[in-house]
């Protein structure tokens, strides 16, 4: 069963059309969306600052969710993948954005609509990421523009096919 509990009185909410893996670690003030999933080893930690998720939002394994203690929660928009290990600490997400995998962002950084940001990447404090841009490298620099072929090939499909991925854990259950 997932680790999924209240911290100084406040719960985690999520939808019952969300899937938690088994060993996934949602705590604390923890507010997520229709349709979201939180895969094997994913911690989400509401302890220190709010977290707040958008619809059809994937935590993919081992990635890490937290926030920073009366500083800098974590929102996370709409249609939003997070690849296996990346780090998403008190920033701001918006929609349709595929974080990948191993990469960090830290506090305070906005990253705006219609965006990648590569593997590996290393997001640094207070930088913003304009729309429709892809960010690489440590630390990140916008590397080109996003195409719309990668925003319907890669950002939609990713999110959608973890809608789907997460149907078929609920239906074994």
């Amino acid at each position: 069963m997932p680790v999924i509990k209240p911290v100084r009185g406040i719960h985690p909410q999520i939808p019952d059309d969300c899937y938690v893996a088994d060993n996934a670690t949602i705590v604390g003030e923890v507010i997520m969306g229709n349709e979201c999933s939180v895969w094997f080893n994913a911690v989400i930690r509401g302890d220190v600052h709010f977290i707040k998720m958008g619809n059809k939002v994937n935590v993919q394994d081992g990635a890490v969710i937290h926030a920073t203690y009366q500083k800098s929660a974590t929102t996370i928009g709409n249609n939003v993948s997070i690849g296996h290990n990346a780090i998403v600490h008190g920033c701001t997400i918006h929609d349709n954005v595929l974080v990948g995998m191993g990469s960090i962002i830290m506090d305070d950084c906005i990253i705006e609509s219609n965006c990648i940001i590569a593997a590996g990447a290393v997001v640094i404090q207070n930088t913003v990421v304009e729309s429709g841009s892809i960010y690489a490298g440590v630390p990140a620099k916008k590397v080109k523009e996003i195409s719309e072929e990668l925003i319907t090939g890669e950002i939609d499909r990713i999110a959608n096919n973890y809608v789907k991925y997460s149907g078929w854990f609920k239906s074994d259950r």
